[in-house]
């Protein structure tokens, strides 16, 4: 008669037989598709900066980034200095800015670690662009944008993206329609005291002619979504106004 071990043995063999193989696989399969993941991690990117200062291929009211085979060829025509900006003004060129994780620079300060803070500086048109990534957290998951502004923290254009924002509602705020109308609103006040945009469901002005009120539109029936843009450009484009302080005095 068999034993009951004799059986539990080959269960225990099997089974770590199959984690070993199955954890080499992966393993293989992660080295070997890094390089292209990296490669989509940059095109992304790049693309979403190029949209923020206007470098696209939109028609009508769609959403078209630069092609992936151009990409690279227009971030280098249009992107002249890559920054990154640490406590404040201190300030130094770095041309791989655009891979820093703004996720985890947020958390390292939030552990009272210094931040990194990329800005791209672009020419289009003989004007001349800044383009801040920011980082926040709307109804489900993040969201995210590609700011780009001229030297008063005027908004030039615009790109937002979200994790899992609900579709017809929150997921909107990737739509034309929503990110148009950040294009010239100013994050300053008359004073020069930084004051964001708002994403207002109360806002006295839905055809967005007013750009001094610091505020936009709201999505109907995105609340929260509108909340977490609001606050995460308050929160992260402040963090820059130093730099575009110096910018005047200088």
């Amino acid at each position: 008669m068999e034993k009951r071990t004799d059986k539990n043995l080959y269960t225990l063999l099997f089974a770590t037989g199959m984690v070993i193989v199955v954890g080499s696989l992966l393993a293989f399969l992660a080295s070997s598709l890094k390089p292209r993941i990296n490669e989509n991690k940059r095109i992304e990117k790049q693309q979403n900066i190029l949209y923020a200062m206007g470098v696209h291929e939109n028609e009508g009211n769609s959403v078209a980034f630069v092609e992936d085979s151009k990409v690279a060829g227009e971030f280098s025509k249009y992107i002249k200095t890559q920054l990154v900006i640490t406590d404040g003004l201190n300030i130094i060129e770095d041309n791989d800015a655009y891979l820093i994780d703004i996720k985890k620079e947020q958390t390292k300060a939030k552990a009272g670690e210094s931040r990194k803070l990329p800005l791209f500086v672009g020419e289009k048109d003989g004007k001349t662009f800044y383009v801040a990534p920011i980082r926040g957290k709307g109804l489900w998951d993040a969201v995210w944008a590609y700011i780009a502004m001229d030297e008063n923290m005027i908004v030039q254009g615009a790109y937002f993206d979200h994790q899992a924002e609900t579709a017809g509602l929150g997921a909107n705020i990737k739509q034309r329609f929503f990110m148009d109308d950040f294009i010239g609103e100013h994050l300053l006040d008359e004073n020069g005291v930084f004051k964001g945009i708002t994403v207002s469901k109360s806002n006295a002005d839905p055809t967005n002619k007013i750009k001094d009120d610091n505020e936009v539109d709201a999505i109907a029936g995105a609340t929260i979504t509108g909340d977490g843009v609001s606050a995460m450009i308050k929160k992260d484009l402040k963090l820059y106004q130093p730099y575009f302080d110096n910018l005047k005095t200088n």
